[in-house]
C-alpha cells in the first residue's frame, strides 16, 4: 500500500479509519469498547488524571482489614498494627500498606441496604440501582467519557481479571454507549496452577503466524474498498460503528502503545514487588496504563483463581491469604506512581459490594453485611491520613459520619475534577445525573 500510513498519526480522519480495517483477523467481541462510532464530543487533549479502582470482589471484612475491633468477641483473632499515621491502626496483615497510611483516607462509615451480590455490586460500580429500562453507565465508563481521548490508541477504560458473574451489567457502559466500555483482560483462568503465568494480554492483538503481511495488506486493500463503496451508500452510525471497531482494533494492534501490555519489559524486581499473581500483575499493568495516559483501569481481587472475599466460611484464612497478595501489590503501586510523579494525579479507589457481619457464624465465617462496613480512598485530589466516621465498639452500626454510595462516588469524581451533577442523556431520554442529585461529597477528603 502506498499511502502513508494513518496509524503514524495521533489525529485519524474517518476516512483512514475506514481504511484500517482487517476483516477476519479481529473479533470485534474482543474489543466492545470498540463497537461504535468515536463519540463527537470535545475531550481534553492533555490529560493530567486518572483513576484506578481495587475491586475487591464478594465483599471484604472491614473488621479483618481496616476497622478492626480488638478485646470484642467479634473482633477475631487478627491484631491491629501502627501506621505511619500517629493513632490509625489497620490489619497485621498490611504491613507495606501501613507505612503509607499518609496517602489514605479510610472511610469506617458506609452504610447502605443492598446485601444481595448482583444489586450492591451495581450499585457501588454504577452509583444506582438497576432501574429497566435505563442502563446505567459503571463508573469507569463516565470517567473515559469525561477525561478519555477518542483518538488515543490505547483504550480509556482497561479492566483487569474482571469478575462479571454477580452483575454482568455492572462492567457496561450502559447508554453511554459501547466506545465507553471497558477493554476486558485477563478475564480467563490462569492456564496452570503456576500463578506467574496467568495471561494479561490482549487477546487476539496479534495476527495469526500463518497470515503472512503480503495477505494482511491485499485483505486490507480489498477491505477498504468495500468499505469505501458501502460508506458512501449507507453513511448511517451503524454502518461506519461497526467499521469503527475493526479500525480501533488494528490501530491498536499496529500501535507500539501496545507495548503497554508486554510486563516483561519490567523488571523481575519490580515485578516480584507486586506479587506474581493474577492481581499482583495486574496491579504493575494498571501502573503501565495509567502513565500511558489511560485514565481509568480497575484491577479485580476475588473470583477467578477460587479465592474470593465472600468469606461465609474459613473467614480467617482466606482473609489472611487475601491480604497477602493484596499488601505488595497496592503498597508497590503507590510507590511506583509516587516515584514517578503521578501518585499525586491518580485516585485510588479500594472497595467491594459490601462488609461482613461482625458476628462470626458458625463456620468460622461472616456473612453479608452492608450497614457499617469500609473503604479507602488515596491518591490524587485525596487528603490522606485521616479516618473518617467510626463505628460501635462491637461493629454493628454506624456513630459517626454516615456515608452513602452516591457520597462516595461523588467524592471520587470530585476528585477527579469532574462534576458529580453533570448531566447525561439516557437511553430513554431522560437527563441522568453522573451522581445521584442527593450525594454530598466528603468535604473533609477531597484535596
Amino acid at each position: 500500500m502506498s499511502r502513508t500510513s494513518p496509524w503514524s498519526s495521533a489525529e485519524l480522519s474517518r476516512r483512514d479509519l475506514m481504511r484500517l480495517s482487517w476483516a477476519g483477523l479481529v473479533g470485534a467481541s474482543t474489543f466492545p469498547w470498540l463497537e461504535a462510532m468515536a463519540s463527537q464530543t470535545v475531550f481534553p487533549s492533555d490529560r493530567k488524571r486518572a483513576c484506578i479502582l481495587l475491586w475487591m470482589n464478594g465483599g471484604p471484612s472491614q473488621m479483618d482489614t481496616f476497622d478492626l475491633k480488638p478485646g470484642h468477641a467479634n473482633g477475631g483473632t487478627f491484631k491491629e498494627i501502627n501506621t505511619s499515621v500517629s493513632g490509625v491502626r489497620i490489619s497485621e496483615h498490611f504491613p507495606r500498606i501501613a507505612k503509607m497510611a499518609e496517602h489514605l483516607a479510610i472511610i469506617r462509615s458506609m452504610s447502605t441496604k443492598e446485601g444481595d451480590h448482583g444489586r450492591a455490586t451495581y450499585l457501588l460500580r454504577n452509583g444506582y440501582l438497576p432501574q429497566p429500562p435505563v442502563r446505567y453507565p459503571t463508573l469507569g465508563s463516565l470517567v473515559a467519557k469525561e477525561l478519555g481521548n477518542p483518538a488515543a490508541e490505547l483504550p480509556n477504560f482497561v479492566s483487569i481479571s474482571p469478575f462479571r458473574a454477580f452483575s454482568a451489567a455492572a462492567f457496561s457502559p450502559g447508554f453511554l454507549g459501547s466506545q465507553f466500555a471497558p477493554l476486558f483482560v485477563g478475564e480467563a483462568r490462569g492456564r496452570n496452577q503456576n500463578e506467574d503465568e496467568y495471561d494479561l494480554t490482549v487477546a487476539d492483538l496479534n495476527a495469526p503466524k500463518q497470515v503472512s503481511e503480503a495477505t494482511v495488506n491485499a485483505r486490507l486493500g480489498i477491505l477498504n474498498s468495500l468499505n469505501d463503496r458501502f460508506v458512501g451508500t449507507h453513511s448511517g452510525a451503524p454502518a461506519v460503528g461497526y467499521t469503527t471497531a475493526y479500525d480501533r482494533a488494528v490501530m491498536l494492534m499496529r500501535s507500539k502503545a501496545a507495548k503497554a501490555f508486554d510486563l516483561d519489559e519490567e523488571s523481575a524486581e519490580v515485578r516480584e514487588s507486586y506479587g506474581k499473581n493474577r492481581f499482583g500483575q495486574g496491579c504493575l499493568l494498571a501502573r503501565r496504563l495509567v502513565e500511558r495516559g489511560v485514565p481509568f483501569v480497575e484491577v479485580t481481587l476475588g473470583g477467578l483463581d477460587g479465592k474470593t472475599w465472600d468469606t461465609h466460611q474459613d473467614n480467617f484464612d482466606v482473609v489472611r491469604e487475601l491480604s497477602n497478595i493484596l499488601d505488595p501489590a497496592w503498597a508497590s503501586l503507590m510507590s511506583d506512581l509516587k516515584s514517578r510523579g503521578l501518585l499525586e494525579s491518580t485516585t485510588i479507589v479500594w472497595m467491594g459490594e459490601f462488609g461482613r457481619t461482625p458476628k462470626i457464624n458458625d463456620n468460622k465465617g461472616r456473612d453479608h453485611y452492608p450497614n457499617a462496613w469500609s473503604t479507602v480512598l488515596a491518591g490524587g485530589g485525596i487528603r490522606g491520613g485521616q479516618v473518617i466516621g467510626r463505628t460501635s465498639p462491637d461493629g454493628t452500626t454506624v456513630e459517626e459520619h454516615p456515608v452513602s454510595v452516591p457520597d462516595l462516588l461523588a467524592t471520587v469524581v470530585r476528585a477527579l475534577g469532574i462534576d458529580p451533577m453533570k448531566q447525561n442523556v439516557s437511553n430513554v431520554g431522560r437527563p441522568i445525573r453522573v451522581v445521584d442529585p442527593a450525594a454530598k461529597p466528603i468535604a473533609e477528603i477531597l484535596g
